[in-house]
């Protein structure tokens, strides 16, 4: 059984026992994170039921490991011939998130959202000649 879960602007398929690193959650080591953005999910089976966009009743728990951070990494910008150079490193903060279980209860497709009604465009020609 796994799931697509949606957090930090990013996607990420996770089973049972994964080990993950995310964008900086709020929280200590130890705590219990729900992630209700649930955008698929699998049984048993293998049978996939696909959210839109979002599963409703489906969550993801998870403990919180640790909060890290990513390497360096170096940003450089240069124009040749001008004598600019910028040089800038970055370290992105992480949650590393351990999957202690995949809730499906309750689970069922949101509701789609309702189709705009095409209106038919007004015919000219034909307003013309019942004018004149």
């Amino acid at each position: 059984m796994f799931a697509v879960i949606k957090t930090g602007g990013k996607q990420y398929k996770v089973a049972k026992d994964d080990v993950i690193k995310v964008e900086r959650l709020a929280g200590e080591a130890g705590d219990t994170l729900q992630l209700d953005q649930v955008l698929a999910l699998t049984d048993d089976k293998g049978a996939m039921t696909l959210g839109t966009p979002m599963l409703e009743g489906a969550t993801v728990s998870a403990t919180l490991l640790e909060q890290a951070r990513a390497d360096k990494i170096i940003v450089f910008k240069k124009k040749r011939r001008q004598g600019y150079r910028r040089k800038a490193g970055h370290r992105q903060d992480l949650t590393v998130l351990k999957i202690t279980e995949i809730s499906a209860s309750g689970a069922k497709k949101a509701a789609p959202k309702k189709a705009a009604a095409k209106k038919a465009a007004p015919k000219k020609a034909a307003e013309k000649k019942s004018e004149e």
